[in-house]
């Protein structure tokens, strides 16, 4: 990490179907080896799945599976004396943002069976109802957290 100056985030372009930024990173950390474009197909075949099952407009669910996933808190290491304690911290909205995609994603890719589009679209239905792998992981981070309170005055 440089001493010097903080890095610039990169501007991200919004999503040719959708004009969405949210969209384009989810398909950016979807992608492997570089194949966007079977991550896109990915992605939005997915999407398509969940206009099937629910009727409603796409953009929404996801939007509301991302929302749902967001931690408001987290814990971090922070040695002090000898021992290292787990601090709560707010999390940045960038860093919330970074967390849900990627838990959606990774409990996506852990699921058994179908497709990556299937099992995309059944991860993103669940987190819109409350559910599912990404929502445990919030939950359990969440706890983790409030476990850690009487840690929170060691905060830097």
């Amino acid at each position: 990490m440089s001493r010097k100056n903080r890095a610039q985030p990169r501007e991200v372009l919004p999503d040719p179907r959708y004009q969405d930024i949210v969209v384009t990173k989810f398909i950016n950390s979807l992608m492997f080896g570089g194949k966007k474009s079977t991550a896109e197909k990915i992605f939005y075949g997915a999407l398509e799945e969940l206009e099937k099952k629910t009727g409603e407009e796409p953009l929404k669910i996801f939007k509301k599976a991302i929302s749902n996933v967001k931690p408001a808190v987290e814990v971090k290491s922070r040695r002090i004396g000898g021992a290292t304690y787990q601090i709560p911290v707010e999390v940045r909205p960038t860093r919330r943002q970074s967390l849900a995609i990627r838990w959606i994603r990774d409990y996506a890719r852990e699921r058994g069976g179908k497709t990556m589009m299937g099992k995309l679209s059944e991860e993103l239905f669940d987190a819109y109802q409350n559910r599912g792998g990404a929502v445990k992981k919030k939950e359990d981070v969440y706890r983790m957290a409030e476990a850690n309170k009487a840690f929170a005055h060691l905060k830097w």
